[in-house]
């Protein structure tokens, strides 16, 4: 069972590669590859790239980063290629990774390839002929935090990531680094962000721990089978060394609930509006409980976690703004990014 809207679909012009290229290179080092692989895009993806090698008998995944510009640490292909490899000993909801390519003859940039993993994977609406429970969706969403506990409490040095992040003043480095980021991508159509990122400087707390982080956890970056239970996660993009209550921060500003105002519900792209899924608070209390901290100022990570989106939203933007990709579902991100500015500040109170 797979919800119709996570099917691959045909390469957009934008985003096609070599194939035969790929097909050789890919042959140097997997066994048993038959002829060359049919190859579709999944679009759900804003950043990465995400493609179905569909062989004979067997199915793999291709990640590639995308044209245009790019953040300096965004879009790292050996980076997350090593995440996952160094990962998959420890947290078995790692893909199975088969390489890492970084001749940029073959494709034009770094890309890896790694084995699908077979299962549902929710996006915005649960998909035709799917029923959900009250029970079952407070079980799934129970268990979607579950398993970020179980990676937060992975032991970076048992991984071999001890190096991955630069230690303590995660904190600090965060709000710098997406401050920064934001006035890069700034465009002349959103706001500017003063009064949230001066709240987030003064109000910053130290950091509560060090541990391995996804930042970017979601219900549509993990993989169910049929019992809706968590078989796999994906997007490891982002991941690094970082405070515990950043990661949940970033969670919960994805996380739009059935009470929420229209606009935010319209932004909606997973279904944790669903009738008995957590509410946001829900979500803070159990995992708060499951890793036994007691943050004394939610409302930052809350405000952080809407400010990061907003960022990221506006990075895609700036993209589709100066032509550097032309998939129109990224030309109404700006509007978003004024929104969560209006969210910000409710949060904060100012």
């Amino acid at each position: 069972m797979t919800a119709p809207h996570d099917e691959p679909r045909d390469v957009r012009a934008e985003d096609s590669f070599d194939t035969v290229a790929v097909h050789a290179w890919l042959k140097s080092i997997v066994d048993g590859l038959d002829a060359e692989p049919l190859v579709r895009q999944f679009p759900g993806g804003a950043s990465n790239l995400t493609y179905l090698l569909s062989y004979r008998d067997r199915e793999l995944i291709l990640r590639r980063p995308p044209a245009g510009q790019k953040a300096a640490s965004a879009h790292d292909m050996r980076r997350e290629f090593r995440v996952q490899r160094q990962l998959k000993p420890v947290y078995p909801y790692v893909p199975a990774l088969l390489g890492l390519c970084t001749d940029e003859s073959v494709l034009g940039s770094d890309f890896y390839v790694m084995e699908r993993i077979p299962g549902i994977i929710l996006r915005r609406d649960l998909p035709a002929g799917m029923e959900l429970s009250a029970a079952r969706a407070r079980a799934l969403s129970t268990a979607l935090i579950d398993r970020m506990v179980d990676l937060h409490r992975v032991d970076p040095a048992a991984a071999g990531l001890t190096d991955l992040g630069k230690g303590a003043g995660y904190v600090g480095r965060q709000v710098r680094g997406w401050s920064e980021r934001f006035r890069a991508a700034r465009t002349d159509n959103v706001p500017d962000f003063a009064e949230v990122m001066a709240w987030l400087d003064t109000h910053q707390p130290a950091d509560v721990g060090t541990v391995v982080i996804h930042n970017d956890w979601r219900i549509d970056n993990v993989v169910l089978d049929d019992d809706l239970a968590v078989v796999g996660v994906l997007d490891w993009e982002m991941a690094t060394l970082g405070d515990p209550l950043m990661d949940l921060g970033g969670a919960v500003a994805y996380w739009i609930q059935a009470d929420d105002d229209e606009v935010f519900l319209r932004s909606r792209r997973q279904p944790s509006h669903v009738p008995g899924m957590l509410t946001r608070a829900e979500i803070v209390e159990h995992y708060c409980d499951r890793m036994g901290l007691r943050p004394a100022n939610w409302a930052f990570y809350e405000a952080f976690g809407l400010f990061r989106l907003a960022v990221i939203l506006q990075q895609i933007y700036y993209r589709y703004h100066h032509g550097q990709t032309h998939n129109p579902a990224f030309k109404d991100f700006w509007m978003f990014s004024g929104y969560l500015e209006w969210r910000c500040r409710e949060v904060i109170g100012s």
